[in-house]
């Protein structure tokens, strides 16, 4: 008794097929060739196989030619345009490869790790030159896990299906019940949020995952509501969660921490005593003065670490504190690791 064999097979079995043929094949070759063709009650039924596979595979962009004999024009036979088929030569240069890089490294915490370390295994491979990580190191990605809550929001999130979770508030640590409209999943603050409609409070709320203190569950219909079209995700996190804004003033060597340059605000007001003492200290450092607008001080002291000697914190005098303290907690670390100590500097 044969065994049936499944599409997937039979359109896999068709395009090695169509791949190595020397020339063409006919169809009378691809029915004697090509298992789970056999299947076929009459002569007609495997015409109507094969005509849908074809359109299949085309429609998954595998170039199949119909090629015709020269000398017989009813002769007519298929192959696949194996200089269409084939993928270009990757070339990567070393910032490239570097945000590659570092959004794989972003995927470490999820269910995406496996397959994102070896696509970037395999890209390695066509990299030009070394280093290719260090244009963009002080870019490095610091969102934390989102851990068991993540997939399956992702997942309510694309059917557009509500969700039921526990979660604890972060002002009393009350625990309940909430019943939301996913929208969007947003790395900020170094954490995971999700955004979403909270329908027993019939309103836009932003939601913290490490507080979610049972997994999200699925509830209802799916495709149950719209995404609003002018929705602020960031904006709402920073609204709810992130306090009142506040400026760190810093002195960055020039061409380095492009992050920081990149979120760095324009000066407002006249030039007082103090603003013109923190450009003095920037020029006669060599430095460039900067204005980045932060919320949460302990984020924004762990990236300003990160940078080293490369940005100097000149105010507010707490962010400056809380940076130093770290410095010098990682040259004790240095030294008891066999490094050479180093104190941070507070010029």
């Amino acid at each position: 008794m044969s065994t049936t064999i499944p599409p997937a097979e039979r359109l896999l079995d068709l395009v090695i097929a169509l791949v190595n043929t020397p020339h063409r094949m006919t169809k009378a070759q691809i029915q004697r060739s090509v298992a789970g063709y056999d299947d076929a009650p009459s002569v007609e039924a495997f015409e109507r196989m094969f005509e849908r596979d074809k359109d299949a595979l085309r429609e998954l962009g595998i170039p199949i030619e119909t090629v015709t004999d020269a000398a017989h024009g009813d002769d007519v036979g298929y192959r696949v345009d194996l200089d269409a088929y084939a993928l270009p030569p990757i070339e990567l240069t070393p910032a490239q490869h570097g945000v590659l890089s570092l959004a794989a490294r972003f995927w470490q915490d999820h269910s995406l790790a496996r397959d994102a370390s070896r696509a970037l295994t395999k890209l390695s491979a066509v990299t030009s030159g070394p280093g290719s990580e260090e244009s963009v190191a002080a870019l490095a990605p610091r969102a934390r896990a989102g851990g068991d809550a993540f997939l399956p929001l992702l997942d309510a999130i694309q059917h557009a299906q509500a969700v039921t979770f526990c979660y604890r508030a972060a002002s009393t640590g009350e625990e309940r019940v909430r019943t939301v409209e996913p929208w969007r999943l947003v790395a900020s603050r170094g954490g995971w949020y999700l955004v979403g409609r909270d329908r027993d409070r019939a309103e836009a709320r932003a939601f913290r995952l490490t507080r979610m203190t049972s997994a999200p569950t699925a509830i209802g219909p799916s495709h149950a509501f719209d995404v609003p079209a002018e929705l602020d995700a960031r904006a709402l996190i920073d609204t709810q969660h992130g306090g009142a804004e506040r400026i760190a003033v810093l002195a960055v060597t020039p061409e380095r921490a492009g992050a920081l340059r990149a979120r760095a605000v324009t000066a407002t007001g006249e030039s007082g005593a103090d603003e013109q003492h923190l450009a003095a200290i920037a020029t006669a450092t060599g430095r460039d003065l900067l204005r980045v607008p932060y919320r949460a001080a302990t984020r924004m002291a762990e990236e300003l670490s990160g940078y080293g000697d490369a940005a100097l914190v000149l105010a507010p005098t707490e962010l400056r504190s809380a940076v130093l303290q770290r410095l010098n907690a990682a040259a004790r670390l240095s030294a008891l690791d066999g490094g050479t100590p180093m104190e941070a500097s507070d010029g």
